[in-house]
């Protein structure tokens, strides 16, 4: 749970503060998990809140969006791929230099495993906004890896 709330953190301490706090809020509402979700997923999802939470605390917003001008993305027009020689640490550090309001539903999106309804409700924008910002980042990811070389495709 602390690598989880470093990743949106990037700071000891607060990732350390977040994931504490967390676990009193998930032991506080233990009575209110259902089973829907497996008990590490859900204590997870509060983690990720506090981090979040935490976040907001530091600044107004978040990921300023313009509404009239985010449209449906296809994802599934995307045709590229990653090299043999790219890590998983080396996108998780791409990643993390993406401007915030790409950074978080992109982490969400492909190192969470979350999908654009829990982004949307973890971020409180909307779905379509967050299969922008998700495909958006993707772009981003996509062209500094290819800087870097490690990008095929289109």
């Amino acid at each position: 749970m602390y690598h989880v709330a470093f990743r949106f953190l990037k700071n000891t301490f607060e990732a350390e503060e977040a994931m504490h706090e967390g676990f009193i809020n998930a032991f506080a509402k233990l009575h209110q998990f259902t089973g829907d979700v497996t008990f590490g997923a859900w204590l997870k999802r509060i983690v990720i809140n506090k981090s979040l939470d935490m976040i907001k605390a530091k600044k107004a917003t978040i990921i300023p969006l313009n509404e009239e001008v985010i449209g449906k993305v296809d994802e599934d027009t995307e045709d590229w791929d990653v090299g043999d020689e790219v890590t998983v640490e080396h996108v998780k550090k791409t990643i993390a230099e993406l401007p915030e309001k790409y950074r978080y539903p992109l982490m969400l999106f492909l190192i969470e495993g979350y999908d654009h309804q829990e982004i949307s409700e973890i971020l409180n924008i909307t779905e379509v906004a967050s299969r922008t910002m998700v495909h958006r980042g993707k772009k981003k990811l996509q062209a500094q890896l290819k800087k870097e070389s490690y990008g095929t495709g289109s």
